[in-house]
């Protein structure tokens, strides 16, 4: 008998715990599907291919948008030396192009100063709107919001607004790679393990930076109403992992296994660029919808925590 009531509360725990597991089952074979529902329904593939290209057209004044704005407070071809230093997480081939128009901007800004800076620097930028307002459009269609409904001032303001954000984080990372790059040369007489974690310090800036502008793109660039800055969600999150982990795989596949140059030839650079530009706005995309299908829940339990509240 003290047996069985010695056992009780265990027993009861037990099923506790299994209706648990089974529920948190249930919740994850429905988020699953809900998850694979909306990304087929929505076109996410097809969208962010169009998000890629547009992202493409607008590299070079996005790129000068950059070295223009770290321009003021630095040489143009010092822009350039520490542009090379980040953009290693880059394929390989990609960075080829990338470096290529890179030293093009170059040239072409060198001799701007004062206001001819300030009108280069504001052309640049709306130059490369291109690509935030193809991100904002696939976004809109994620979060359900099928009318942009800001009007073309408003848009253009908010698609601006994105860009400017976007070469604030590039000239952070910047600012920052400068710093890796001095430590670099400090180190470089301890040995491989300190250029290791040097290594490892750049691919973790630029996951904080892709963090960072993913959140911001999440949080401005579809028409809803405002939900709060949050500085990692699961979407943006997974986003940033998912980015990180094409990148690399990209990189790898080109490197050992697609052979571009005898299928594309001079075009090659071209499609690792595009491929690049194409699984990163995936990325996005996907961490947005994840969070398109989680938002009706939180929504659900914050609406509950307040009725609990009022009550």
């Amino acid at each position: 008998m003290q047996d069985e009531t010695d056992n009780a509360p265990q027993h009861q725990r037990f099923e506790r715990t299994r209706e648990f597991a089974h529920r948190a089952e249930e919740a994850g074979k429905g988020f699953f599907g809900k998850l694979i529902a909306k990304i087929s329904r929505d076109n996410v593939a097809l969208m962010a291919a169009g998000v890629a290209f547009y992202c493409f057209l607008s590299l070079v004044p996005l790129l000068a948008a950059v070295i223009l704005t770290y321009g003021l407070i630095a040489d143009p071809a010092t822009v350039a030396d520490h542009i090379r230093t980040i953009i290693t997480v880059v394929p390989h081939d990609a960075a080829k192009l990338i470096l290529d128009q890179l030293v093009a901007v170059v040239t072409a800004s060198s001799g701007k100063t004062g206001f001819g800076l300030i009108v280069a620097l504001v052309i640049a930028i709306y130059g490369a709107t291109r690509a935030s307002t193809a991100i904002m459009a696939a976004l809109n269609v994620i979060y359900g919001q099928q009318d942009e409904g800001r009007g073309f001032i408003m848009g253009t303001f908010v698609s601006m607004g994105i860009i400017v954000g976007a070469v604030g984080v590039a000239v952070t990372g910047l600012l920052a790679a400068t710093i890796l790059g001095w430590l670099q040369t400090v180190l470089t007489d301890l040995g491989p393990v300190a250029l290791i974690v040097i290594k490892i310090a750049t691919w973790i800036l630029a996951a904080l930076l892709a963090s960072a502008a993913i959140g911001g793109a999440y949080r401005f660039g579809p028409n809803r109403a405002p939900t709060g800055w949050q500085w990692i969600s699961m979407g943006s999150g997974i986003a940033t992992l998912l980015w990180l982990a094409a990148t690399v795989g990209l990189g790898l596949y080109v490197s050992s296994f697609g052979n571009y140059n005898a299928t594309y030839g001079s075009l090659s650079a071209v499609v690792v660029l595009l491929m690049w530009f194409y699984v990163s706005a995936y990325a996005i995309l996907l961490g947005a919808t994840i969070n398109a299908v989680l938002w009706p829940q939180k929504h659900r339990r914050a609406m509950a925590a307040e009725a609990r509240a009022q009550s």
